[in-house]
């Protein structure tokens, strides 16, 4: 590829890997490192947002008293970007909820399509299972699962020419 950056331009695992790799070769390679970073949370948050309205609409009969599960689980959403490390990449994760009522896996367990988590009847006996919104947080990527990522593509590309530009 003549004129091209000396990297690979694909927008896969490996080809994130190579972007970062030539990034920590530049001078300002930290900036540009955050910079990236920023544009790829920036391109998730649409979706953040949809998972965090599909929470919030779900029904709050029988979610007992006390602090709003549905707002800590919302406030816990967020865009999670990595660049190196273990794991490299982009996602909207839901953060574990260890304050809210002693149900640390409110996300996951609400989230649950089958079964979903046992608690007290107003704090005693009897026990009894409550379900939550089954497939809330995975449904609300469904529809727009390719513009997220195509965006979180565009937002790599970006930083992969102005490398290419620099390396003249």
């Amino acid at each position: 590829m003549a004129g091209g950056p000396p990297f690979d331009l694909q927008v896969t695992h490996e080809g994130l890997t190579a972007l970062v790799a030539a990034i920590r070769q530049e001078a300002d390679g930290k900036q540009l490192r955050k910079e990236l970073a920023k544009n790829m949370r920036n391109a998730l948050r649409p979706g953040a947002a949809h998972a965090k309205s599909s929470i919030m609409a779900l029904g709050s009969s029988g979610l007992g008293s006390g602090p709003s599960l549905r707002s800590a689980v919302a406030k816990k959403i967020r865009p999670e970007v990595q660049l190196g490390g273990r794991w490299s990449g982009a996602r909207v994760k839901a953060f574990k909820t260890p304050g809210i009522r002693g149900f640390s896996n409110a996300p996951k367990r609400i989230n649950r399509r089958n079964g979903g988590w046992r608690t007290l009847t107003f704090g005693h006996e009897p026990w009894r299972t409550q379900t939550g919104k089954p497939g809330w947080f995975d449904d609300a990527f469904v529809n727009d699962a390719a513009a997220y990522r195509a965006a979180v593509h565009e937002a790599m590309e970006d930083m992969a020419r102005r490398l290419a530009a620099r390396a003249g």
